[in-house]
């Protein structure tokens, strides 16, 4: 991803600030999915054909993960350690949802579309957090 389409993401040239935002979308996003996992998880189970408690452990590992990640992106200066563990979850997330998809889940329709989305989100999170952090060691 070239450095302009970076900042016509992020709305910056800063990278700093590009990274920061980037990790605050992924924080926002995903907090969002862990809540209504945790307040809906028998409706949403029931739509995407997911057990309903295996959306509410997501949806606690999901909430703690987004809080940890809100907390990175309100440093003002996130260390680039803890920003590589976030893209590496992330990828790792992606992995494992297409993964779960293919080997063992049995999903509605809903559920078939919904995971490969999601999961896809989650790799773009990790690749323009990960083009962020680079332009800022670049910077």
């Amino acid at each position: 991803m070239s450095a302009a389409q970076l900042a016509v993401l992020a709305r910056t040239t800063e990278p700093q600030t590009m990274l920061r935002r980037f990790l605050a979308l992924d924080a926002a996003v995903t907090g969002a999915n862990g809540l209504a996992y945790l307040a809906a998880s028998g409706p949403l189970g029931r739509l995407l054909g997911v057990d309903q408690g295996l959306l509410l452990v997501l949806g606690l590992l999901l909430t703690v993960y987004a809080a940890a990640v809100a907390l990175l992106a309100s440093r003002p200066a996130p260390p680039a350690l803890p920003v590589r563990a976030v893209i590496e979850v992330n990828l790792a997330w992606a992995a494992l949802s297409l993964a779960a998809l293919a080997l063992w889940l049995s999903p509605s329709t809903a559920g078939a579309v919904w995971i490969p989305v999601q999961a896809l989100t989650v790799a773009a999170f990790a690749l323009v957090q990960y083009a962020a952090l680079r332009a800022r060691r670049q910077d």
